[in-house]
């Protein structure tokens, strides 16, 4: 997530693997949005919505913790599979907290979702971006990419999205250089330490990750690195002698699981990166367990993100 034009506008650009009309219905139908609108672990219940200019979308938010929040989104713009420009955040006893410009476009049946936030000021705009962030608000982003892939090839993935402040040639090598990768990969309280540690295409690197009381072998191979912007492998849990295991504390989970990053650039100095993990071959009990744990996986990435975050920044 960006600046764009403005300080006190939030710019998010995601690209979709799907045709604009199936984007667009899944932002405009009520009973689809339901699947994915809102940071991961929330639900929503649509009261009302009339989709024109001057219209509104009535909705309660339902967090994981019991709290509702009632929106009432009230549209200005509506042009169909093109634009959409509406106040968020209100309601009928509090004004919108800001303005949504979402811009749809479609290129090789691929369709870019353009949303611009404007806000009043700069300094809401940036108390605005540490809501989401602590929010995890760019999860709701993650999830459409979820439901999209689902409808299309009826497969369960799980995405997450990141803007770093680097350039992509520097984020590419964070990923396929083990000095760097062994720093930041491991879930947040982890290290991460190299028993074997060849990272090019055909290759299968041997690692440990510890927090001092849990140890946890993994196995990656390498299927696809295409420089600056993809990286393919997979993942799967092992002994200290590389036999199957599985994670200490998951005894039900898909044995392998493909990680696809992609890399693209939101500008000079900066890079969004695109994480999707997506289990092989899982018996019905495997994919129920990944299903249900995406809330968790949302977390364990977020401090991956953070701890690449903070090295960037060092660096």
């Amino acid at each position: 997530m960006g600046a764009k034009n403005k300080s006190n506008e939030i710019n998010i650009i995601r690209i979709y693997d799907a045709p604009i009309k199936l984007v667009w219905d899944a932002w405009t139908d009520p009973k689809k949005v339901a699947k994915w609108w809102g940071p991961r672990g929330f639900t929503i219940t649509t009261h009302s919505k009339d989709l024109k200019p001057g219209g509104h979308w009535a909705y309660t938010m339902h967090g994981p913790d019991g709290t509702n929040w009632e929106n009432k989104t009230i549209y200005h713009e509506v042009e169909k599979y093109s634009k959409l420009v509406y106040d968020h955040g209100g309601n009928d006893d509090r004004p919108p907290l800001f303005r949504v410009t979402v811009l749809f476009s479609e290129s090789n049946g691929k369709t870019t979702m353009d949303m611009t936030m404007t806000l009043e000021t700069p300094e809401a705009a940036e108390q605005t971006r540490k809501f989401i962030k602590q929010a995890s608000g760019n999860s709701t982003w993650d999830r459409l990419a979820e439901y999209l892939s689902d409808e299309i090839e009826h497969k369960e993935r799980f995405v997450i999205n990141r803007t770093f402040a680097t350039d992509i040639h520097t984020m590419f090598e964070m990923w396929t250089k083990p000095e760097h990768f062994a720093k930041w990969l491991a879930p947040t309280g982890f290290s991460m330490e190299y028993i074997r540690s060849d990272i090019k295409v055909g290759s299968t690197t041997f690692s440990m990750m510890s927090n001092g009381d849990i140890k946890m072998y993994n196995q990656i191979k390498y299927l696809d690195i295409k420089k600056p912007d993809r990286i393919i492998y997979t993942t799967a849990f092992v002994d200290e002698k590389e036999n199957p295991s599985h994670h200490p504390a998951l005894p039900v989970w898909p044995k392998t699981m493909l990680t696809t990053v992609l890399l693209a650039e939101e500008g000079p100095e900066l890079t969004r990166v695109t994480v999707t993990w997506e289990p092989q071959n899982p018996t019905a009990e495997e994919l129920s367990v990944f299903i249900q744990h995406k809330p968790s996986m949302t977390m364990g990435w977020t401090g991956s993100f953070d701890k690449l975050e903070d090295l960037l920044t060092e660096n």
